[in-house]
């Protein structure tokens, strides 16, 4: 029951940090979005990783462990962060979000094309289901949107889509370290690894990714709300992610961390006063359901 909690609290954490991220975005870019969370959540985790686990936690990681993780950040965080911050601003996160959740799809995909594990039925028609949610979320013309806004749509599904297989992969690495260190200090370790390699990647970068060096100049009540996402998705929600791999399999984990589409609909009609039609709503749950149905079998 731990690890179901922990998957679940992950994707409230996501849901919550997703609302704040759409807040921000309507003032800065998704880059510069990108490299104040992660170089900021980078910082705050170190602390609170010295002070909880002290320098032996780090010291007693194995080095391939630390690699798998930090190269899983770079994926995931830095990569398919910044497209799905893209994605967000382009098509808000009502719709979003619940694309960029396809993620375990692409998990289930890989693991029968090439390591050629059984295709089921239900994978068949889970995949079918999803990509009906898909077209609920993205076709906007009964939602009165005008051409120019449609051709936004298609850049924000190529951006989420693409968001969800870095994701798939990200995840698929961070699950493989948890295995080989078991054990909720490692998972702490493991999570502030993938965090602060991306970020500390990104701030070197930063010249030439964010030359106009607008994540500089942000507001200062954007740079809160940045941080405190960044501090409920990268420290709470990852690290509830990489906890539930110690309580139960991969397989069950990741389709209860993804059902963050239901509440950010939710959130969006509520806080964000997005305009949410019924056809957002029905494709959120559609895909949420696609991606149950992939895991029956």
């Amino acid at each position: 029951m731990i690890g179901e909690l922990a998957a679940l609290g992950a994707a409230l954490s996501w849901t919550v940090s997703a609302m704040l991220y759409g807040k921000a975005l309507q003032q800065t870019k998704p880059i510069s979005a990108n490299i104040v969370r992660l170089s900021c959540t980078s910082a705050v985790l170190l602390i609170l990783l010295i002070v909880v686990a002290g320098s032996v936690g780090l010291g007693n990681l194995r080095l391939d462990v630390a690699v798998i993780a930090g190269v899983s950040g770079i994926i995931g965080l830095g990569l398919g962060d910044t497209l799905y911050m893209v994605s967000i601003k382009l098509m808000g996160v009502s719709r979003a979000v619940p694309i960029t959740c396809t993620y375990p799809l692409f998990n289930l995909l890989w693991a029968t094309f090439l390591i050629h594990e059984k295709l089921t039925v239900s994978l068949v028609l889970g995949a079918l289901i999803i990509v009906l949610g898909i077209w609920f979320l993205t076709y906007g013309k009964e939602n009165g949107d005008s051409e120019g806004q449609s051709r936004f749509l298609l850049k924000g599904l190529a951006a989420a889509l693409a968001t969800a297989v870095l994701w798939s992969i990200s995840i698929a690495m961070m699950g493989l370290a948890i295995k080989e260190t078991p054990r909720l200090n490692d998972a702490l370790v493991i999570n502030t690894i993938r965090t602060a390699t991306i970020g500390a990647l990104l701030l070197t970068l930063s010249p030439v990714i964010d030359r106009q060096r607008d994540f500089l100049k942000m507001k200062k009540g954007t740079l809160v709300t940045l941080i405190i996402g960044g501090l409920l998705a990268l420290g709470l929600g990852w690290f509830l992610l990489a906890y539930s791999f110690v309580g139960i399999p991969e397989s069950h984990a990741v389709p209860i961390s993804s059902t963050t589409p239901l509440f950010s609909t939710l959130t969006a009609i509520a806080l964000l006063h997005e305009k949410v039609t019924a056809r957002n709503v029905l494709g959120s749950v559609i895909v949420v359901a696609g991606i149950f149905m992939i895991f029956l079998g």
